[in-house]
């Protein structure tokens, strides 16, 4: 392809609402082209690299076995209230009616929409397993889209869904899709860590995400120094200490503590560790507000709060007119003493003695404060966040933390979808029997901005070979004037394009900074430079994206040179 055919559309300055780097390359080189909160156009050059990642995708889910087909992006109202999801799933669901007032959404996903087809077209265990899987567009109606398609409205994915007689042969799909997917992220040419995850608002049981390792990424990973364990934070359970709890050693005692709020602010005042004080979340419960006791240097962990029975879904914090009828004091001041509600505390907070809480008081605290001599909890829950160094799950070494893009997701959904859509089909028995279901999703557009994330520089984009754009781009010096380098020019980009080599053929009347610049900034990972110098001595200049290093190669060498990178 030449420029001059092409659209190419590069931008010197970063865009001022372009937050992380894979947004301000995507729009700099081009790529995508903003039409509304968290709507994108992909140019022809972005269309390009995600075409090459759908294409992978395509190759790896039929080698698993898996049947291509297309759902409409439009999805009744009514098989969405089937499930209850139509309310639960919130705001994120962008509801609309048609011209005869009937209620539809736009899918952001499509459970339903398969478990209606497979419980019209699968009727005998004969027809199981199988696995469905389609590359659409899905839309969510994000409440703060942002860091361009890594979270947009409109995206690109890959969704498939597996049928069984049972959960044994859900666990064998199980397995293939979570290969399948090593093996995508592999080939896209990505670093990147299967994850235990929660199943979220999709439902289910077990889960996996994938992650590819970034300083941008959203989501933190807990991961063991020793093993292969790994799992999202909001995953990764906290063991409970080994040792006891001390035996008291000090009085109890009220203090006053004026102005003071924050853990921190009273930990300073009392120039004492925040480990030593415990905070009182107080959460909406099932039938009455429930406190969350945690030490005070830990975070809560909302997920693992929220899968709690006695907590109500969804988990909501109590606001400050609440905390007042509950507590009878601001939220900076709850304490566990005398506290009328169910108790729950973390692990670590269970083993603490001595320790310093709200008075439910206002500008007040009490000291020395201990289990069963002063106060006691209904029970004991893992609650908090994971840290570096906190003992692996799986008993082998201790917590690392990294941080991660999710670009796939792979749940073990049981029977809940079919047991409420009726999808059934007769078993050996003869019997009819709920089937059993799974469910994949990779985000096939933000695996593009995953892979930048992941594959850059201060100059530009540095693409995985698998996905980049083009493969080689010619860089001709003066070609205008030197009829000699024109004439070579074109012999090597006619051999590339005969060969099948996908080349960009830099033909623009610009400046020679300008074209290394745009070559750069694009991240094609081969660059030959052909000029009148270099053709002096019979040769060119071959320079890879990826370290950037420069050599000579005989003009009559290079293609041979090239088809060697490329093997």
């Amino acid at each position: 392809m030449k420029t001059t055919q092409f659209h190419l559309q590069t931008r010197k300055e970063t865009p001022a609402d372009a937050e992380i780097i894979s947004h301000q390359l995507m729009i700099r080189t081009g790529m995508i082209s903003r039409l509304g909160s968290g709507l994108y156009n992909w140019t022809p050059l972005g269309l390009k690299v995600l075409r090459k990642i759908e294409k992978i995708v395509r190759e790896e889910m039929d080698k698993a076995g898996c049947l291509e087909m297309i759902m409409p992006t439009i999805q009744p109202a009514g098989l969405w209230q089937e499930t209850a999801r139509w309310d639960k799933y919130g705001d994120l669901l962008l509801k609309i009616k048609d011209r005869a007032g009937r209620d539809f959404c736009f899918g952001p996903t499509h459970e339903e929409v398969i478990t209606d087809f497979a419980r019209k077209e699968i009727k005998s265990y004969k027809q199981l397993p199988i696995t469905f899987y389609q590359i659409q567009t899905k839309f969510r109606d994000e409440i703060r889209p942002r860091f361009g398609v890594m979270r947009a409205r409109e995206f690109l994915m890959k969704d498939a869904y597996s049928f069984h007689l049972n959960i044994d042969c859900l666990k064998d799909t199980y397995a293939k899709m979570h290969q399948a997917y090593c093996n995508i992220f592999e080939r896209i040419g990505l670093t990147f860590r299967p994850v235990e995850a929660d199943s979220g608002e999709i439902g289910g049981t077990g889960s996996h995400e994938f992650h590819v390792l970034a300083d941008s990424g959203e989501d933190a990973i807990a991961y063991s120094t020793e093993s292969d364990y790994a799992a999202n934070i909001e995953k990764c359970e906290v063991l409970a200490p080994t040792k006891s709890r001390p035996e008291p050693q000090q009085e109890l005692k009220i203090i006053d503590t004026p102005n003071k709020k924050s853990i921190q602010e009273v930990a300073d005042f009392l120039a004492i560790s925040p480990k030593k004080i415990i905070k009182t979340l107080l959460v909406a419960g099932v039938d009455a507000p429930v406190a969350l006791v945690l030490r005070g240097d830990h975070e809560l962990n909302e997920i693992k709060a929220a899968n709690l029975a006695e907590v109500a879904s969804p988990f909501t914090l109590l606001e400050d007119e609440e905390i007042k009828q509950v507590a009878q004091c601001d939220a900076g001041s709850i304490g566990v003493k005398d506290l009328n509600c169910h108790i729950i505390v973390d692990r670590a907070v269970a083993i603490m003695s001595d320790f310093v809480t709200g008075a439910n008081e206002d500008d007040k605290h009490l000291s020395g404060v201990n289990w069963q001599r002063d106060t006691s909890f209904n029970q004991v829950e893992d609650l908090r966040n994971a840290k570096v160094g906190d003992p692996s799950p799986d008993g082998k070494g201790t917590i690392k933390i990294a941080r991660g893009i999710e670009v796939g997701h792979i749940f073990q959904l049981g029977d809940v979808y079919a047991q409420s859509m009726n999808a059934v089909v007769l078993n050996e028995q003869g019997k009819s029997q709920a089937m059993t279901m799974g469910c994949y999703s990779i985000g096939v557009t933000r695996v593009v901005a995953a892979a930048i994330e992941q594959n850059h520089d201060e100059k530009g984009i540095i693409w995985p070979q698998q996905i980049a754009p083009f493969t080689v781009v010619i860089l001709p010096m003066n070609m205008k004037k030197s009829e000699r380098v024109k004439q070579a020019v074109n012999d090597l980009y006619n051999q590339l394009k005969n060969l099948g080599v996908e080349v960009l053929l830099d033909d623009r009347k610009i400046r020679p900074g300008v074209m290394f610049a745009d070559a750069e900034l694009l991240g094609i990972p081969h660059q030959i430079t052909i000029g009148d110098r270099s053709l002096d001595d019979g040769e060119v200049e071959y320079k890879s994206r990826k370290d950037m290093q420069s050599i000579r190669v005989k003009q009559d060498e290079i293609v041979d040179h090239l088809q060697s990178l490329l093997a």
